[in-house]
């Protein structure tokens, strides 16, 4: 039995993706596909930063005060082209001098449809992973955020900065579109001031899941309407695991929370 907060599961990156729960031990998810798992949400939630008990859970399990305050929470980690910790400045200067204003990614990464998105360096490919992608090449290397931020708009003309979770879930790829031509075809729309950052490293980076068999119809679940989850364990993709009958849990969308897993 392993008790605790949820949180973002460690990924890290071999023929296919190891999974990491960080419980009252690290649990490795991936030992437990294809055998039958019990989740029980406990009714508590704890805040992902101050780690006090909260209610609701906001953004990345935020309780409301550290949400509206929380340096982790600004609203730049979503929209990088608001960041101002170039300029010194941020709800937290020195956390966002640390976090912010160094060098960020801005990546192509490809499932059913090309994303465009932004990470900062050392976060490739866990940011690819998380999204569920299939597959991610570097674009730019910019010196901070909001640089990064500004050429993402820029690509939003051309690409979605969203994932579809559904499609993702499924598996719906789409075996044609071919990262290194994209990238090198953006660099001739785009003005010199943001093409200036476009990097040489054009290796495409190949992410298999370990997913027994992917759900024709998925159905989310979660712990608010549904405290006690169970059942046979399938596969794990992005940051959900997949159940036999199409029921996906999103670790990440319920951080906080704190459950008891029985396996």
């Amino acid at each position: 039995m392993f008790t605790g907060a949820l949180s973002k599961m460690k990924v890290e990156l071999h023929d296919e993706v190891h999974y990491t729960l960080r419980l009252s031990s690290d649990l490795c998810v991936n030992d437990f596909i294809g055998s039958s798992i019990v989740i029980e949400w406990s009714g508590k939630i704890t805040c992902s930063s101050c780690g006090k008990n909260t209610k609701k859970s906001f953004g990345d399990g935020f309780c409301y005060p550290c949400f509206i305050s929380a340096p982790e929470a600004t609203e730049c980690t979503i929209r990088p082209e608001l960041c101002r910790a170039h300029l010194g400045e941020g709800r937290d200067p020195e956390w966002e001098n640390t976090h912010h204003n160094v060098p960020h990614f801005v990546y192509l990464a490809a499932s059913d449809t090309v994303k465009v998105g932004v990470t900062r360096a050392g976060q490739i490919p866990t940011r690819w992973i998380d999204q569920g992608a299939k597959s991610g090449i570097r674009l730019a290397e910019t010196p901070n955020r909001y640089e990064a931020g500004r050429l993402e708009v820029a690509l939003k003309a051309f690409f979605t900065d969203k994932t579809n979770w559904q499609r993702m879930l499924k598996n719906e790829l789409d075996s044609s579109i071919d990262l290194v031509e994209e990238k090198w075809h953006l660099h001739d729309q785009l003005p010199s001031d943001l093409t200036e950052f476009f990097t040489e490293d054009d290796e495409v980076i190949e992410i298999n899941y370990p997913v027994l068999n992917y759900p024709e119809k998925v159905k989310s679940l979660g712990f608010d309407k549904t405290p006690r989850i169970e059942g046979r364990l399938t596969g794990i993709k992005g940051q959900y695991l997949i159940f036999e009958n199409g029921e996906v849990l999103n670790i990440r969308k319920h951080t906080g929370y704190v459950v008891t897993i029985e396996i």
